[in-house]
């Protein structure tokens, strides 16, 4: 489950319709803002793609200038993906 967070930013006299529709979207937390128009976010979601689409339809929302992730954690699906590739085995069909 890929976890990331993110700034936003939007302009200062925007931020309480802003911080109400972004809570709208399935997978935002706010966790702080400043008088600047900053907004710090925590991002969750399912799959890397769904990441993607959060992030993008954060950018699209009318009152956002910008959003980027500057952290992201995706141990739980890497250890996922791994765990589903196939071993090598030896001779006697144990795995290596």
């Amino acid at each position: 489950m890929p976890i990331g967070g993110a700034v936003i930013a939007i302009r200062p006299a925007d931020m309480e319709t802003a911080t109400t529709q972004l809570l709208a979207l399935a997978g935002v937390e706010i966790h702080g803002a400043d008088q600047r128009g900053n907004i710090v976010a925590v991002l969750e979601t399912q799959t890397c793609d769904e990441m993607e689409r959060l992030l993008t339809a954060i950018n699209e929302c009318p009152l956002v200038l910008h959003a980027g992730l500057t952290y992201l954690n995706m141990e739980d699906q890497l250890a996922d993906t791994v765990n589903t590739r196939t071993r090598p085995t030896g001779e006697d069909g144990a795995g290596v």
